[in-house]
């Protein structure tokens, strides 16, 4: 059967009802049957050899995170120097993917990298609540971008999304999408805040169909953030929607995520989900802070065969 293009579904998005009826007639989800799936996946042991490769994988999917009232220009260049080597007594170890920061900060992560084959992501959008006017958020994107953002974080208006105004979303992320001009797009759920494994189906869908490159679960200031569950689920759709369209989206979850053994576990979500197309930081990346450190001990341990504790690794 051939893959229908992109441009097979502009009648989905031609009105709030068109929208609404195909969202609504998304196979539902069944809870018991994702999460069993899910936990079932965390299980698969991985050896040795297997595991050094999916700690360099994981290394090199870190969206390096910080997103906090008191950031300073300062603590973004180190973080950013920390991005491009993250273990200096090991230039072997891989790059991350990105340094993710406010849009003040773009600038200062820039510099950090100082050329850098790492890309600088920045939340926009009035992160992490959405709680403003669409010109604001367009502003911010537009300003992020200017600064020198690759890559923009927006998040949904939930409240939108709840009260059933599909098409405002929508309409949103588009404009979103535009503003950001050659950006790559995540558009942010906060799936913790959208109460069913079907709203996260639906969302899921919204935002591919709107043009975000990626799916991302999470801001990671709220009390759930990324689980298995809820990413297998998101992996689900992306897969999906690339049968069904030609288009591959990118997933990535955020917030949570702080052991290697817990990234291992996404990992495996991911090959055996969606395939190991997506097994590259074009296509997964983590939302993470800490989850570095540890995967630094655990690369130094297999290296040497001694655990080299916390004080090994820079304290962010």
């Amino acid at each position: 059967m051939p893959i229908a293009p992109a441009s097979a579904l502009p009648e989905v998005t031609a009105s709030d009802q068109a929208l609404r009826r195909f969202l609504h007639g998304l196979p539902g989800v069944d809870p018991v049957g994702l999460e069993a799936r899910a936990a079932s996946l965390g299980t698969r042991s991985i050896k040795t050899t297997a595991k050094a490769y999916a700690i360099d994988l994981a290394i090199s999917m870190i969206d390096l995170t910080t997103l906090e009232g008191a950031d300073t220009p300062g603590k973004v260049r180190a973080l950013a120097a920390k991005a491009v080597h993250p273990d200096p007594t090991d230039r072997t170890t891989p790059r991350t993917a990105a340094v993710c920061v406010y849009p003040d900060m773009v600038a200062a992560a820039k510099e950090g990298l100082r050329g850098a084959d790492v890309k600088v992501a920045s939340v926009a959008t009035a992160f992490p609540a959405g709680r403003a006017a669409l010109g604001v958020k367009l502003a911010d994107t537009r300003d992020a971008v200017a600064a020198g953002a690759d890559e923009i974080d927006m998040v949904i208006d939930r409240g939108a999304f709840l009260a059933g105004k599909y098409l405002k979303v929508y309409e949103e992320i588009v404009a979103v999408k535009e503003a950001a001009g050659p950006a790559r797009l995540k558009v942010i759920f906060e799936t913790g805040e959208l109460s069913t494994y079907d709203n996260i189906r639906r969302a899921s869908w919204l935002g591919m169909l709107a043009g975000a490159d990626f799916i991302k679960t999470s801001t990671g200031k709220v009390a759930v953030n990324a689980t298995p569950a809820n990413t297998l689920l998101m992996l689900e759709a992306v897969r999906d929607f690339k049968l069904r369209t030609g288009i591959q989206i990118g997933v990535k979850p955020a917030g949570g995520i702080r052991t290697t053994k817990d990234a291992v576990k996404f990992l495996v979500l991911v090959n055996e989900t969606a395939g190991p197309a997506w097994l590259d930081n074009h296509w997964f990346r983590f939302g993470a802070s800490s989850l570095l450190n540890d995967l630094l001990m655990q690369r130094q341990k297999l290296a040497t065969g001694r655990y080299s504790g916390p004080d090994y690794v820079t304290v962010d």
